[in-house]
């Protein structure tokens, strides 16, 4: 897209063409965005042609010297064209068809731990709903003394609560597993968003219905063609567990559970059932689909690890990454994200051979339990190769492991909770790689 003018009919025409090279769940974001900016052009010049050296210091920018849109074209705010490129995207060859597709967060261009919600990871396992909040029912039944039926307007009736938390799928990382190495990072570790979720504590609900004797498991239903279910312990309910209706600010999008959807913090992504339709109290897990033959991780011995909830510590590099290269020798701050489903993160290393020497870095901004905690470095680089590697350690103790020390315990057939520590290779050039150490 060039830094000239562009009409409104120039804007649509280049709208549709990259709509129709979108998967149809990221169709109707990116067109509805495309209008808006039609519609601004409409109303007035979107960038005014400009030569660069006229825009510099000591001089008057030309955007300065004028007006600029009216803000009521926009009734929505949507980014800047500039940041077009900030998009989720979708590996192809990674799901059958976009009906049960992955999207994944761009990390590299994220800034703070809370991401936006058009950019949050998305997972279908039978494509998104289209729910009227107002003929949407959560029920409450099985092993409780009053089961109930609550429309939207019943649950936020109950005290509510606000926590910034990670959320993360399981199969983050999954790819790289058996040596496959993706060379973004977008799609190393894109399948992880971290939010300010809203919504009303599961315990209170549980207490409203009343619990009966022998009652330990709770079965989350949603309401999408999947259906899909997963047995949630007793515990685990009583402790963090929130029915969730609003994401940073605003109502839940239908991608991430519109109207509402259940969030277990620090846990496997897909226990925080979205498009909440149904809990039922039982006095034993119910082994679905999706705790059986799926998510469940292969062990040497042939054994198959069930429940593996929660998401262990974890940590990566976002910058340098492929997508953010040095371009320069000089001084740089490294940065990255850490996390934890046991609890805060306590400390992060960083290496720059490998793992063979490690520094402390520094934590930045809020520190909070099972959130997502950015860390930085500051580096002079001298344009030598180098290993760059990163190693959380939580406020239990955990050390993010090798990957020679996860497979030790794992095996090599899992897809999911890959933790291990991450390595890019810094060349002399500055470009970065993916590239896996044993």
């Amino acid at each position: 897209m060039s830094k000239g003018r562009h009409e409104p009919a120039d804007i649509l025409s280049l709208v549709a063409e990259k709509a129709n090279s979108l998967p149809l769940p990221e169709r109707r974001a990116f067109l509805l965005r495309g209008l808006a900016l039609a519609g601004a052009a409409a109303a007035g010049p979107v960038l005014a042609a400009v030569d660069p050296d006229d825009a510099l210091p000591p001089n008057i920018p030309p955007w300065t010297r004028s007006l600029g849109r009216g803000v009521v074209t926009v009734p929505y705010g949507v980014p800047s064209e500039f940041e077009a490129n900030v998009i989720r995207r979708t590996v192809p060859w990674l799901t059958a068809n976009n009906i049960s597709s992955i999207s994944f967060t761009p990390l590299p261009e994220l800034k703070g731990i809370i991401t936006p919600n058009g950019l949050v990871f998305e997972r279908y396992h039978a494509g998104v709903p289209d729910i009227d909040p107002d003929q949407h029912r959560l029920m409450i039944h099985g092993l409780v003394e009053r089961p109930l039926v609550l429309t939207m307007n019943d649950l936020m009736r109950f005290p509510s609560v606000s926590v910034i938390r990670f959320i993360e799928c399981p199969a983050n990382g999954g790819m790289e597993w058996r040596g496959a190495q993706m060379e973004a990072l977008q799609f190393t570790h894109g399948m992880l968003s971290c939010c300010e979720w809203t919504g009303v504590p599961l315990s209170v609900l549980l207490e409203e219905v009343g619990l009966k004797k022998g009652a330990a498991w709770v079965l989350a239903e949603g309401a999408d063609g999947a259906a899909m279910t997963r047995s949630i312990p007793l515990e685990k309910a009583l402790d963090d567990t929130l029915v969730v209706y609003a994401q940073n600010g605003e109502a839940l999008r239908p991608e991430q559970g519109y109207p509402v959807r259940l969030l277990n913090p620090g846990w496997e992504g897909n226990t925080s059932v979205k498009w909440l339709r149904r809990l039922e109290i039982g006095d034993q897990p119910w082994y679905q689909r999706e705790e059986t033959s799926k998510y469940t991780d292969l062990m040497p011995d042939g054994r198959a690890r069930k429940f593996s909830f929660t998401q262990e510590t974890n940590s990566v590099i976002t910058f340098p990454c492929p997508e953010k290269p040095l371009t320069q020798r000089g001084r740089y701050e490294i940065e990255g994200l850490a996390w934890s489903g046991r609890g805060r993160i306590r400390s992060v290393d960083i290496s720059l051979d490998g793992g063979v020497n490690w520094r402390r870095a520094e934590l930045k901004g809020l520190v909070l339990p099972k959130a997502l905690t950015r860390f930085s470095f500051m580096w002079d680089w001298d344009g030598s190769p180098a290993l760059l590697q990163s190693r959380a350690i939580d406020e239990t103790g955990y050390v993010q492991p090798t990957l020679t020390q996860l497979r030790a315990v794992r095996g090599v057939e899992s897809i999911y909770h890959k933790n291990s520590i991450h390595t890019w290779r810094l060349a002399e050039t500055g470009e970065v790689t993916n590239v896996q150490i044993d």
